[in-house]
């Protein structure tokens, strides 16, 4: 049973990659607002096997409430490879996944989310929409500087003075690590919620879909999927005392 939140007419984008916690944003956007459109970039990255994730995520939500479905709008996707042309990630490489000199891990594609957030703008000003939504979160913190909250409410001061709008930047997994995505992800849509983006979201940096674990699709191994599997475990020990 989906819960009932504070709901807005208005309506929301949102950022929406085809992983976990895009996935439990648009879940999130779908409760509160009255109107729900999702962007995507392919920006060349190296996990592009994401993007196909989303159509099945999208229409997966959207049969778990007759009212989450009146709610869903249009899907966007905007090319971005300029991106990746000037990026040399492990990304948008066929590179091993390290850290850099600079403390940063190589999986940090610099200027993405200011990037996104900005194209975000631009597409929300033509589609008449105001509030944007992204899965940015600093409790599980990869090091990506682009993920912080300070980032996010310096760009959303920045959208505003640029665009002369009164763009609101919503990141409703700030403060929460993984075990509380997949909760807030049962809150929203019940145990059909995890199932879904358990099994049709993305977040493996490698790409593969090839290899079913307990807590979705990966190699196991990545830093995207020891965060997932980790919090995976820690959302199902918290949940056996109540079994």
């Amino acid at each position: 049973m989906v819960t009932a939140p504070k709901q807005s007419d208005e309506a929301a984008l949102v950022l929406f990659s085809g992983g976990q916690d895009s996935a439990t944003c648009l879940a999130w956007a779908l409760a509160r607002f009255g109107r729900v459109e999702t962007l995507g970039f392919d920006y060349g990255q190296r996990h592009a096997v994401e993007l196909d994730c989303r159509a099945a995520l999208r229409s997966g939500l959207a049969v778990l409430d007759p009212l989450w479905d009146s709610r869903l709008g249009p899907d966007h996707t905007l090319p971005l490879q300029a991106l990746h042309a000037i990026s040399d990630t492990a990304l948008t490489r066929d590179a091993e996944i390290m850290m850099n000199e600079n403390g940063l891990p190589n999986t940090f594609v610099p200027g993405r989310n200011l990037l996104f957030l900005t194209f975000a703008g631009a597409l929300a000003a033509r589609r008449g929409i105001r509030h944007i939504v992204t899965g940015v979160c600093e409790t599980d913190y990869s090091g990506y500087p682009d993920c912080r909250d300070d980032t996010i409410k310096a760009l959303q001061v920045a959208l505003n003075l640029g665009m002369e709008s009164r763009y609101v930047l919503h990141t409703p997994l700030m403060w929460r690590d993984k075990a509380e995505t997949w909760a807030l992800a049962e809150k929203l849509g019940g145990l059909p919620a995890v199932e879904l983006i358990n099994r049709e979201s993305h977040t493996c940096y490698l790409g593969d879909r090839g290899t079913l674990h307990d807590w979705g699709y990966g190699c196991g191994t990545c830093p995207a999927c020891q965060l997932r599997k980790t919090g995976w475990e820690t959302y199902m020990a918290k949940k056996a005392p109540n079994a």
